[in-house]
Order: structure tokens, then sequence, then C-alpha cells
């Protein structure tokens, strides 16, 4: 690998992990920098689940203060998660050639365009005193996991709507929790390709570098970055690649 391709994963890698605890959009920035590099598309996705997995791991650590009180749900939840992620992983490697280049740019431009529409949630400190059902929380946040084992791209976006929608926290400590979901769920799916998939190590390396400082940073980042700019930022790019991807399918 050159230099310069290094160098570029290292800055993807940050670049994702801080979307990725901030806005739930890591893949968007890290999956087009391993396209870009030479690797297949589903070479790029596995590369990029495994490189999440240990990347992503660095979010936890600067999440206690919000992860504080949250251990029952995130044993309960993380369950599901294990579960949803390790049926997404299988469909990755048993599903025939072409098919994930083709799906990918519906899953890339569907989840793009719920970040442009979704209203944002009030970001004051009260937590809300309503929630969802048990099994309803539970089984949506299988549903998502399994979105996320097969395809990572905006899964947190989707993971972030859900547990606002039906837990009673305010936004960063449901952040938190959407972060440490997360790391169950690119953890299953990355051993299931790291044992079977087609890994590329060396991309891999800088890629989970640079992951592993932007994730770190993302939740110090935001408790007070404003949030509005750089969700419509986001949304936009990603629209752009799923557009980029779709005519690079078809």
């Amino acid at each position: 690998m050159t230099a310069s391709f290094f160098t570029l994963l290292i800055f993807a890698g940050i670049a994702a992990g801080l979307s990725g605890t901030i806005a739930g959009l890591a893949s968007l920035f890290s999956y087009p920098a391993l396209l870009a590099v030479g690797l297949p598309a589903t070479a790029a996705n596995v590369t990029n689940t495994v490189a999440l997995a240990i990347g992503s791991v660095g979010a936890v650590p600067s999440s206690r203060r919000e992860l504080s009180g949250q251990l029952g749900a995130a044993r309960r939840l993380g369950i599901a998660c294990v579960l949803g992620s390790a049926a997404g992983a299988a469909l990755v490697l048993v599903s025939p050639p072409g098919v994930f280049e083709r799906v990918v740019p519906f899953l890339v431009g569907a989840a793009s365009l719920l970040v442009l529409v979704r209203r944002p949630p009030h970001e004051d400190a009260e937590a809300r005193t309503t929630s969802a059902h048990p099994w309803l929380v539970t089984g949506g946040t299988f549903a998502v996991s399994v979105y996320s084992g097969y395809f990572a791209a905006a899964s947190g976006v989707v993971m972030l709507a859900l547990l606002l929608a039906t837990v009673p926290e305010s936004l960063l400590r449901v952040n938190a929790l959407k972060n440490l979901l997360l790391v169950v769920t690119d953890v299953v799916a990355a051993a299931g390709f790291a044992a079977f998939g087609p890994v590329s190590w060396s991309t891999a390396l800088p890629l989970t570098i640079g992951l592993l400082a932007g994730s770190w940073l993302g939740p110090v980042v935001a408790r007070w970055l404003p949030a509005k700019l750089l969700r419509i930022g986001i949304a936009l790019a990603g629209i752009g690649l799923a557009i980029k991807l779709g005519a690079d399918a078809f």
C-alpha cells in the first residue's frame, strides 16, 4: 500500500469515527475510502465492518458519564444486537455475487434521506418520562442489527431514531447507548467476516487507527457541537454516494 493510500485511510477513519459517534454515519466515510483504494464492494464492506468493530470501541470509555445507569437496557438490547448482526452478516456471506453491489445504493440512499428528513431531537438535558413496550424496543433493535450486520452504513442513524422514539432518556444518553450497541453489532459481524469473508487486513489497519482516534473524540465533541448543519451535510454526502454507487452498479 502506498503512503498516500495509508494516509487517506487514516483520515477517513478519523472522519468516520467522529461522524459515527455523533451522527451514526461512520460508513459513509470509511466505505467509499476503501472503494477508492481499489477494494471490490463486498471486500470493502467486510473490511469496513472489521475496522469499525475495533475502532468504535473508543467511543465507550468516552461515554461513561452518559452510560451511567443504562447497564440493564444495554444487556437486554445487546442480546438482540448479537442475534440480528449474526443474521445480517450471514446474508452477506451467502448472497450470490453482484447482489450486494446492487442493494447497497438503495440502503445508503434510504438511510441518508432518513437523516435529512428526520426531525432533530430536542437537545436539552431532560429525560422524557414515557417509553415504548420493552418487546417493541427489543424487536426494533433486532431489525436494525440485521441491517447493521449486512451493511453498516447509517445503521447508527436508524438505531438512534429508534432509541429516541422508545427509550425515556435525553439525546446524549441515548446516543451513548446507541454507540455501545453498535460496538456489539460490529464485533459480532466482524467475527464472522474475519473467519469466512474476504477481509483486507492491510487496509483495515490504517482505517482502524483513524477510527480509534475519531470515535474517542466523538462523544466529547458531541457535547458542544451544533448537530443540525452536520446532519444536513452528512445526509447530502450520503445521497451523493448512493447516486455514485448506483451508477457504478447499474
